[in-house]
């Protein structure tokens, strides 16, 4: 009996190591958290209001937990009563908890009762990090200061070949006229004999030649003057160099912005407008830095952070205290598209009603780092467009009565926007 009584007993004492053992290594996962995890987490519940080593909306909240326990005392219980019901610990009379309230103009924590205690861990571990040493970029070859490239011949070599190649040339058209004069005085032939009329002479004695001449010059110099003149007003490629730089590129193209989140007004307006900076100021009152990821080998991640410091002048934003100042700067943007006084252009008609895109005007704008006019916005291009282009009356209320009549009378299924009256002098001057 007391052998049975004993191995009971092992058994017992076993299975409870196995259980305490069990216990304490899921605490310790729990506690220890996975940073990639708790990085993923941040991202998609703190960093709307939280960076880890700037203030925001929210304290900056690199080591937060050891900050907390060894300037506070408080414990990972105390955070995670705090990140899900924030305004309860406020209610409850603490003391650290109503400063922070107060310290932060009165705006609670939303609640996030959907962490658990292992998302909270896995916070936790990211925030404790320490901060990553900054990526020195490596050169690896390519274009050196004189533009030469690696494995080809630069510019300047090709030049200083030809340079050599036409010296070469004109030096040895020298040798064969010194070697003919000689030869000729080696046989008593007398150069100046040889020699006729000059060129210019029997040009100007040729009156036929002079009046064909005359014609071919002015013909050419009012085809040359006619090109010339035509071109006034177009501005196609234009591209000014903003007081802050703004790239396409990376808002529209690598983040996908629609372009009418910005150019709101092109929807109802006749302009699309140039956008407040408060629509800028949306984002970047959170994001003020590019990633490195983002920075290329003309513009570095440096001179971009540099233009959102500009945009922050311009607003009075203080970045260190997340407040504004009321000291703003007017911004002097440039204009790139402008059509003549006495050409109409409608934005909303053609956003909202015929449902064009804005790249067909304005190019691949999701491709620009710096915007350019990409049309001509000609008379011709605008009326070519409208012969080309059909009228998208599918499901368009706008255009189902004058779509049934006009479709009688040109004998068609589609419609373009000429054959719409889109021709009419009255339509784009006025």
């Amino acid at each position: 009996m007391k052998q049975v009584n004993h191995r009971k007993l092992g058994k017992n004492i076993l299975r409870l190591s196995l259980i305490i053992l069990l216990a304490f290594s899921t605490s310790l996962s729990a506690q220890e958290g996975d940073p990639a995890k708790g990085k993923s987490l941040f991202n998609a519940n703190c960093a709307a209001c939280h960076k880890l080593d700037k203030k925001m909306t929210g304290p900056a909240l690199r080591k937060v937990e050891q900050r907390l326990s060894d300037e506070q005392g408080l414990d990972r219980e105390w955070i995670a009563a705090w990140i899900r019901n924030s305004a309860a610990v406020i209610k409850s009379g603490d003391a650290y908890a109503n400063k922070i309230y107060d310290e932060y103009g009165g705006a609670a924590m939303t609640a996030m009762p959907q962490l658990t205690d292992e998302d909270i861990s896995h916070i936790l571990a990211y925030t404790a990090e320490d901060v990553p040493e900054p990526v020195v970029a490596q050169v690896t070859g390519g274009q050196d200061g004189s533009g030469s490239q690696e494995g080809g011949i630069s510019n300047k070599m090709i030049l200083g070949a030809l340079a050599v190649l036409f010296a070469l040339l004109a030096m040895a058209l020298v040798l064969v006229r010194q070697t003919l004069n000689r030869f000729a005085e080696a046989k008593g032939v007398d150069i100046s004999e040889t020699k006729g009329t000059p060129i210019w002479k029997a040009f100007v004695q040729n009156q036929f030649l002079v009046l064909v001449t005359a014609i071919f010059l002015l013909l050419a110099s009012g085809y040359f003057v006619y090109g010339y003149l035509m071109q006034v007003g177009v501005d196609q490629g234009y591209q000014p160099v903003q007081p802050i730089h703004y790239s396409h590129k990376i808002h529209a193209g690598d983040n996908g912005i629609d372009c009418k989140y910005c150019h709101s007004s092109a929807r109802v307006s006749k302009t699309s407008g140039i956008p407040s900076l408060n629509v800028c100021m949306n984002c970047h009152k959170s994001i003020y830095e590019v990633a490195p990821e983002t920075a290329s080998a003309e513009y570095s991640k440096e001179f971009y952070d540099g233009e959102i410091k500009k945009l922050y002048a311009a607003v009075g934003w203080d970045d260190a205290e997340q407040k504004y100042t009321g000291e703003t700067q007017p911004v002097k943007w440039v204009r790139i598209h402008n059509l003549p006084d006495f050409a109409y252009f409608n934005h909303s008609q053609h956003v909202s009603v015929a449902g064009i895109e804005c790249q067909t005007c304005h190019g691949p704008v999701e491709e620009m780092e710096i915007m350019y006019q990409y049309a001509p916005l000609t008379m011709g291009w605008c009326i070519n467009c409208h012969r080309e282009t059909n009228v998208n009356v599918k499901d368009n209320a706008y255009y189902e009565k004058i779509h049934a009549e006009l479709s009688k009378k040109y004998g068609v299924d589609q419609l373009t926007a000429a054959q719409m009256g889109g021709l009419e002098c009255g339509k784009c001057h006025y």
